[in-house]
């Protein structure tokens, strides 16, 4: 059992003011690299904080291997102080090794893991390491500033908290109106209510989001382009929602260059144009009947945290009604309008009377510019403290367990998800041998597969960012690198990578679960079992018939005992 110097223990408004300092760290993440759990960790010793981090993205070093990092010796009977239980992936223990083995003698952290897979398990692994916990709210629940640092760290992972209490992505509607109401004038001109000001926090809320939702009007009517006007960064997918596909055939939203869009629509309509538009490279998805509910349930099983919607009256009232609003953000402007049939931000919901109105809570008003911003919340952060949520952990082990029992079919999605580890974006590193037969490591199977479009290209675009790929942070940037120059440059791609990329793809799936007894434990597990990859990325189509390969082969490989290098040729028949 690992002995600490025992540190002396901080008062309840000390711990609450590191906590708070932490979930605003954690906080910075958000729109660098999404969806993932924004998380950060301080080391302090007494008042002095001697580390810090943050989790950047997906497959980046954990924020309490950073903060260990920068303390040093200084981390020895230290305090840890993480907004969020540690949890980012299957089998990476990092960060918690990390604090192990820094010396930290107590944690105090601001909220279980939301997902249940997660849940608890880095607490119990401190406290085995005799490590002292607590968790904020629960035995740390006096004074004022405990609340507020417990809401903080609440509301910096309020997406995550809404996925795993509601089954559904976090949704905010965002619209901006005049003082008197109106989102346009009577002939539907909008440009613009608010000011510049508004609207670059609107940018930056679309940074923080993982898909931008609009109707059919908005796309006739403004043309929008819904990025983030930023250079670099992350950019939201953009997403129409549209029944009988009444759209221009030409819009800004389907220039897919920089960022996709997907066109969500009812079976059977206008098949000519979702035909144009597919060749453009917009993704078209079907529904037996189109709604906000069933268009939310897609995003979730997409794997998308945050959902912004940017829709008229006539869409944002169906949204409302049904549920899946959770937030609502309004600048209104200081100017008058007008007009009878000027439209307002949301349509007609049936309700007759003031008594039916719905309530905003936990509203804050702050002054943009000229603008008024007014935002609260219609359906409240979900709490999922221990006491409270307790009855929801016990239903969700049950039913997790009987239809574990039963399914055949196993999704992955985000790294997050409690088979994430198959995911291209996972934080594990692979070793694959170059052209010339030497080894060479990449951060992860994305940075590798997004860079081996460009591998043996004589130009010098392609050879820098082969270099930049291999350089960036995160497989989100990867994928965005390679991504972006494969689509403004196609010239540039290496002649043979439609029918490379198989290949390319599963060696890379080879190097990465032999090189990790975990992962490949956790592969042979599934046996029997279909997997399927739920993401939107370029490998959602071949990435779970790869996997189910894989495992056979591993498995063929177990019953000979034979451990021999990996044959392409033998081993991937597409």
């Amino acid at each position: 059992m690992m002995t600490h110097a025992m540190s002396m223990r901080a008062s309840p408004d000390v711990d609450a003011r590191f906590l708070l300092h932490a979930a605003a760290l954690a906080d910075t993440s958000a729109g660098l690299t999404a969806p993932h759990p924004n998380s950060a960790c301080l080391i302090a010793r007494g008042t002095t904080v001697v580390g810090d981090g943050f989790l950047a993205g997906q497959g980046t070093t954990a924020a309490e291997v950073q903060a260990c990092l920068k303390a040093g010796d200084l981390a020895q009977g230290a305090t840890a102080y993480l907004n969020l239980e540690p949890g980012d992936c299957h089998g990476d223990d990092s960060a918690v090794s990390a604090l192990i083995q820094a010396g930290i003698s107590r944690a105090v952290i601001g909220l279980r893991h939301p997902l249940q897979h997660f849940r608890n398990k880095a607490i119990k692994d401190l406290t085995n390491a005799n490590i002292e916990v607590d968790i904020l709210g629960e035995n740390l629940t006096q004074g004022t500033s405990i609340k507020e640092a417990c809401k903080a760290c609440q509301t910096v992972n309020a997406p995550l908290l809404y996925r795993a209490a509601f089954k559904a992505p976090f949704s905010t509607l965002k619209y901006a109106m005049t003082l008197d109401g109106k989102i346009a004038t009577s002939s539907g001109h909008a440009a613009w209510i608010s000011s510049s000001l508004s609207r670059q926090q609107v940018f930056s809320t679309r940074a923080r989001s993982d898909a931008v939702i609009v109707g059919g009007n908005t796309v006739r009517r403004d043309n929008p382009r819904l990025t983030t006007r930023k250079d670099g960064g992350h950019l939201p997918v953009r997403i129409v929602m549209s029944c009988g596909l009444n759209l221009p055939d030409e819009a800004n939203l389907w220039d897919v260059s920089d960022t996709p869009t997907i066109l969500m629509t009812q079976k059977g309509a206008r098949e000519d144009f979702q035909e144009r538009l597919q060749r453009k490279g917009v993704e078209i998805v079907e529904f037996d009947f189109l709604s906000p509910k069933t268009v939310a349930d897609y995003c979730y099983k997409r794997g998308f945290l945050s959902i912004l919607w940017e829709c008229g009256g006539t869409l944002a009232a169906p949204a409302i009604s049904s549920g899946v609003i959770h937030k609502v953000m309004a600048f209104v402007a200081p100017k008058i309008i007008g007009g009878a049939r000027a439209p307002s931000p949301v349509g007609d919901m049936g309700m007759i009377e003031m008594t039916q109105a719905l309530n905003l809570e936990d509203i804050l008003f702050e002054q943009v510019g000229p603008d008024m911003l007014i935002s609260g919340y219609l359906q409240p952060i979900p709490d999922l403290s221990y006491r409270s949520s307790e009855w929801i952990e016990t239903v969700n082990i049950i039913s997790e367990k009987s239809s574990s029992d039963l399914r055949s079919v196993l999704s992955f999605n985000q790294a997050w998800d409690a088979y994430g580890a198959f995911s291209n974006f996972s934080p594990h590193s692979i070793n694959v041998a170059s052209s010339n037969g030497k080894l060479v490591r990449w951060k992860t199977v994305e940075h590798y597969y997004q860079a081996q479009k460009f591998e043996g290209v004589q130009h010098t675009l392609a050879v820098e960012l082969v270099e930049k790929i291999q350089a960036s942070e995160c497989p989100e940037e990867a994928e965005r690198l390679g991504r972006s120059l494969q689509r403004k440059r196609p010239d540039l791609v290496r002649p043979d990578w439609d029918m490379a990329k198989m290949e390319v793809i599963y060696r890379a799936l080879y190097s990465k679960f032999t090189g990790h007894p975990h992962l490949k434990s956790l592969l042979l597990s599934t046996a029997g079992s279909v997997l399927v990859d739920d993401s939107s990325r370029e490998s959602r189509g071949f990435l779970g018939d790869l996997l189910m390969k894989l495992r056979t082969q591993l498995l063929l490989q177990e019953s000979a005992g034979n451990a021999n290098e990996f044959s392409l040729g033998d081993t991937c028949v597409l």
